[in-house]
């Protein structure tokens, strides 16, 4: 019982994607019919936290461990779409109102993409990670109602 105990605390403990953290780069409260659509912010990309070793769904990519921005959505849209541009291979992941994740990986070339039809209102929290695993990579996070 002792080793096993002593085993444990020596092994390092896996930093997963905390939806509950402060986002690093600010959040936003948008309505439906919002403008100008789109609204874009910049931010970096990137983590060192391996999603492969937090989530079973074959997710790739290295995030942060606390949300990179919040969106509160209010009011009803047919679609509303999160994307990511960087010169970076980026992933996104995103947690909805209702607690599920989502999560995206080269929608357009290496840029990420994740598109919520009739979304619900509430709290999204958003990671802009890397495929690679780097940091630090300029980049701009956009948030429309039109298709992508």
């Amino acid at each position: 019982m002792f080793l096993a105990a002593a085993l444990l605390a020596a092994s390092p403990a896996i930093a997963c994607p905390n939806w509950q953290g402060a986002p690093h780069f600010g959040q936003i409260d948008l309505r439906a019919g919002f403008q100008p659509d789109p609204h874009i912010r910049s931010i970096t990309a990137g983590g060192t936290h391996d999603l492969a070793r937090c989530f079973g769904n074959n997710w790739a990519g290295f995030v942060t461990v606390r949300p990179d921005f919040d969106l509160y959505w209010n009011g009803q849209s047919r679609q509303l779409t999160i994307a990511v541009q960087s010169r970076a291979d980026t992933v996104l992941l995103v947690n909805a109102p209702d607690g599920s994740w989502h999560y995206n990986d080269d929608y357009q070339g290496l840029n990420s993409a994740i598109t919520f039809r009739n979304p619900q209102q509430g709290l999204y929290d958003i990671w802009i990670g890397s495929y690679d695993g780097s940091r630090r990579n300029p980049g701009t996070l956009m948030f429309t109602e039109y298709d992508y």
